[in-house]
């Protein structure tokens, strides 16, 4: 069924035919019930329309906000996804650090410096003074005797170019750590950064990405699942999950206390939107809003309470707008298809015949 909302009519359930909310509503006052999402406005049009109609929440939309909530808030706890690795029966000797260059290989700086003192240095050694190699080079003398006294070519790298502090050093410890827990997009880590206040562009973290990280190994292991799978799992009736994504929620929740408090208040949810039972809902609201630590699904909970009674109705009766938001989607789908292919006359012809 289609995530998106429709934005110009409310649906209705009554005697006669659904009509949008507004003049023509208030027209036929037999309208009993208006199932509706819990979009303010059509709260609105519903009650100018048609005030002696029950007004409905419709309860997909409800789930589907739930997931909403419960997707924001698994994906600010991606970390404790990944299985704990087991520990080694005997402690591994320490590798010798290795020297590694202040510039990577493939930074153009660093590739001209080494040219140039290789360059230098075989010229030298093949009998050349420093004169005859600073007028062959078209360097000045200052620069051929600095490059002779460097040994090595990383001597040369100082100055403004080597350790010069960006704006993006505040953030490097949480590239390192997402880079670690397999994260290995450049644009996604620029995301993520870019929400927590970095104030430039992409540029950068591409290119710290590719010379930094990219040279870093990862943990190995399998790929931990994604916030949306787990969701998803989260929101599937345990006895629907196969054996393999039931393994890996059980392990999820293993890790993670919250997401198992976050569990155990969807699944409660569920129950009572499959069996309408309404009359619980005070009480769920009352033990979400308390969980300090599930500020997502808290602030869900408290946005029921904006529309209290239509809520209570949509867990309570049987009344929903399904068989609209399926004929909704069957004309998104149709539109879709038909997107720059023909007119309207035909897109019109198509709608008519499978209505």
């Amino acid at each position: 069924m289609s995530t998106e909302p429709c934005s110009s009519t409310s649906r209705h359930v009554g005697r006669s035919t659904s009509f949008p909310t507004g003049r023509r509503t208030r027209s036929r006052p037999g309208i009993e019930i208006i199932c509706r999402d819990r979009a303010t406005f059509f709260a609105e049009g519903a009650t100018r329309g048609a005030p002696q109609a029950l007004q409905v929440a419709d309860r997909w939309h409800l789930w589907h906000n739930l997931g909403e909530a419960a997707e924001k808030y698994v994906y600010r706890h991606r970390c404790c996804l990944r299985p704990t690795p087991a520990q080694p029966e005997q402690p591994q000797e320490e590798a010798e650090p290795t020297a590694s260059s202040p510039w990577p290989t493939g930074h153009r700086f660093a590739e001209r410096t080494r040219a140039k003192h290789a360059t230098i240095h075989a010229l030298l050694a093949a009998g050349h003074s420093k004169r005859s190699v600073a007028r062959q080079l078209g360097m000045t003398l200052n620069t051929i005797l600095r490059f002779s006294r460097a040994t090595t070519p990383e001597e040369m790298f100082t100055g403004q170019w080597q350790s010069r502090a960006t704006r993006l050093d505040d953030y490097k410890p949480y590239l390192d750590q997402r880079w670690q827990e397999g994260c290995t997009n450049a644009w996604k880590l620029w995301e993520e950064i870019k929400e927590q206040g970095y104030p430039r562009g992409y540029a950068s973290v591409r290119d710290y990405v590719s010379r930094t990280l990219r040279g870093k190994p990862q943990p190995v292991g399998p790929r931990p699942p994604s916030a949306r799978a787990v969701t998803r799992w989260i929101l599937t009736h345990p006895d629907a999950l196969p054996e393999s994504d039931r393994i890996q929620l059980k392990a999820a929740l293993a890790n993670c206390p919250e997401l198992t408090a976050l569990a155990e208040h969807v699944r409660s949810f569920a129950h009572m939107l499959t069996h309408l039972h309404g009359d619980q809902l005070p009480e769920w609201i009352e033990a979400a809003s308390a969980t300090t630590e599930l500020p997502s699904l808290r602030h869900f909970a408290q946005h029921l309470l904006r529309d209290p009674d239509a809520v209570t109705a949509g867990l309570t009766l049987p009344w929903n707008s399904g068989v609209v938001e399926g004929h909704v989607n069957r004309i998104k789908m149709l539109k879709r298809q038909m997107f720059g292919r023909a007119g309207f006359e035909l897109l019109r012809k198509r709608v008519l015949l499978y209505a």
